[in-house]
Formats: structure tokens, C-alpha cells, sequence
């Protein structure tokens, strides 16, 4: 049975937010709220909360996993960058943009894709992600909160609660946050590739 916490969008609970980041430091899997939608997350690097996501989602081993940052800094520890892509992240960030690019060495195997060995990357530009991320010290892996054969997003943490009740540590209800996707932009080669238009302004990546 999952946990229920209500966190206010704007001036998360520290308190909420300190048992949130123990749940996910104790190998829980959350449902919370980002820029762009809710995601399911866990802890970098735990194997049986991963296993759970790809469960709920039905994801196989090519799906690109996002790395949720706090910041700019961790981007160095994560992944390979250029110095024009990384000024095309800056620029962008934070905000509804997923980043793909090549993954160093501190990344788990089983989180990059299998033949690129890339990584998705994002710091999204919402208070309570961030305050998450804040407590956890480190980034967190993350998906949308997506339901297999489903078109959209899910936005109703109450749905998400009542549908994944069994499956789910934490679900946390931040209010209303979209149900656009991000847009995700490939910076493994020179010339920036637009995966996916969602959310975001991409003319910038447009060459």
C-alpha cells in the first residue's frame, strides 16, 4: 500500500520532503511531480525498484532512462560533454527538456542504452522535484508516468495512487502539472537531433 504525501507546489514541507527522500534512499519507488507531468522514480543504481518501473511501465532494455538533476554539476559526473552542447543545455535549462547524451562510467549498464550507451539528462524547473533532489544528494532515475497502451501521461495523483497502490512506495500529490511530454533533444553528435517536440520551444536545436 502505497504512501500519500500532499506537498505544497510552491513551499514544499521540509519535513514531507525529508520522509519522501528517505522512502527513495530506502529503495521505495515514488510517483512525483515534475515540469512537464508526473514521473515514477528511484534511487540511482537499485536494481529490485528499477525492476518495478519496468514492470508498471512494460519497458525493455533499449528504453532511454532520464537522470532528474538538480543542477548543472552533476552533468560532468553523468555524461559527455561538448562544450557547444553544453551551452545549448545551459541555455535550456532548467526546464521541459530531456537531453540525451553519452554516458560516463558512474552510470549503471542496465539504465543506459544498451548499443549507444547514452543517458537521458534533465533538470527540471519544479519546487518540489528540486527539493527532492536537494535532500537526496544525487540524481534521481526517472520515466513518465505513462500506463502501458496508454496515450498520455497520467495527471490525477489520486488515479495514480488508486490504479498503483501495490506497486508504488510514495505517490506524491503536487497538484496539477500538465501532461505535455518533454522535448527530447539528442546531443550525442555534432548536429543536435529533435527525438521527440513536446514541451519547450526546439528552434534553437533546429539546424
Amino acid at each position: 500500500m502505497s504512501q500519500f504525501f500532499q506537498i505544497h507546489p510552491d513551499n514544499p514541507q521540509v519535513r514531507l520532503i525529508s520522509h519522501a527522500v528517505d522512502i527513495i534512499r530506502g529503495g521505495g519507488v515514488v510517483a512525483y511531480p515534475t515540469d512537464s507531468g508526473y514521473a515514477l522514480g528511484c534511487r540511482l543504481g537499485e536494481k529490485k525498484p528499477l525492476e518495478t518501473i519496468r514492470r508498471v511501465r512494460k519497458l525493455d532494455d533499449k528504453h532511454n532512462f532520464t537522470l532528474m538533476c538538480r543542477d548543472l554539476s552533476e552533468l560532468g559526473t553523468y555524461a559527455r560533454v561538448e562544450n557547444s552542447a553544453y551551452r545549448l543545455i545551459k541555455n535550456h535549462t532548467p526546464g521541459p527538456y530531456t537531453f540525451i547524451l553519452k554516458a560516463t562510467g558512474e552510470v549503471p549498464k542496465r539504465l543506459m542504452h544498451p548499443k549507444r550507451k547514452t543517458i537521458g539528462l534533465r533538470v527540471p524547473e519544479n519546487n518540489i522535484a528540486l527539493a527532492l533532489l536537494e535532500g537526496l544528494n544525487e540524481p534521481l532515475m526517472s520515466v513518465t508516468m505513462m500506463l502501458p497502451g496508454d496515450d498520455m501521461p497520467m495527471t490525477d495523483p489520486y488515479d495514480i495512487r488508486q490504479t498503483l497502490e501495490h506497486e508504488l512506495d510514495l505517490v506524491i500529490d503536487g497538484g496539477y502539472c500538465g501532461m505535455e511530454p518533454t522535448s527530447i533533444i539528442d546531443l550525442v553528435e555534432e548536429v543536435p537531433q529533435i527525438m521527440r517536440r513536446g514541451q519547450g520551444d526546439v528552434s534553437h536545436f533546429e539546424i
